[in-house]
């Protein structure tokens, strides 16, 4: 079995990529999903989270406030620091974890998608890299219509982040999602199969739907 990493930028275009390849039958493993799952109400992470930074990160429910915890931890490389030597070991044991169950059901191919590959140096595990690339204006415009950000907070966002060229630079596929979805999904399709030939895997095994 072969795990191959996606990743990008602030709303570059990443989870449309992971959807394409989902759709054609490859499983998706999400980062950001596993960044949630460690922190849960009751888990040792969440304990540990709250034991460096306070109840405050705390919601009503005695659940992790997730904008509370990243308005804390982006533009501070200290916070940000002590925040992923929490998350970082908890969500590789639960990445590894999934990617065993894969590998039990026979799966030839998993992607791994997450925002900060290239940065923690885990690159050379998951190759072939996949980086989905997008002008920082693109970038700003999806996040304030994705996530309500404004402006200012998506260039923040994107300015705390290993900008997207130097990911280029290490990648093995370069994605650029600067036009229509139509256009996104197809050079998804045009990796996956080319990422199939590389492993010389029946092209009938991940359709295109």
């Amino acid at each position: 079995m072969h795990v191959f990493g996606l990743t990008g930028g602030l709303a570059s275009g990443k989870g449309v990529v992971s959807a394409r390849f989902a759709a054609r039958g490859v499983p998706v493993i999400n980062a950001d999903e596993l960044a949630r799952a460690v922190v849960v109400r009751g888990s040792d992470g969440l304990a540990a989270v709250v034991e460096t930074f306070g109840a405050s990160m705390l919601d009503t429910r005695g659940e992790l406030d997730r904008r509370k915890l990243a308005a804390r931890v982006f533009g501070d490389p200290v916070a940000r620091k002590q925040l992923e030597r929490i998350t970082h070991p908890r969500i590789q044991r639960l990445m590894q974890k999934r990617v065993d169950e894969f590998g039990r059901k026979g799966q030839p191919l998993v992607c791994y998608e997450a925002p900060i590959l290239v940065e923690v140096g885990s690159v050379e595990h998951l190759r072939p890299l996949v980086v989905v690339a997008a002008t920082e204006a693109h970038q700003i415009a999806r996040a304030q219509m994705r996530d309500g950000m404004s402006e200012t907070e998506a260039k923040r966002r994107i300015a705390a982040q290993l900008p997207l060229a130097e990911k280029t630079k290490v990648a093995d596929f370069v994605i650029d999602n600067d036009g229509s979805l139509a256009e996104a999904e197809a050079e998804a399709d045009r990796v996956l199969d080319a990422i199939c030939e590389r492993f010389a895997i029946a092209p009938g095994r991940y359709p295109r739907p």
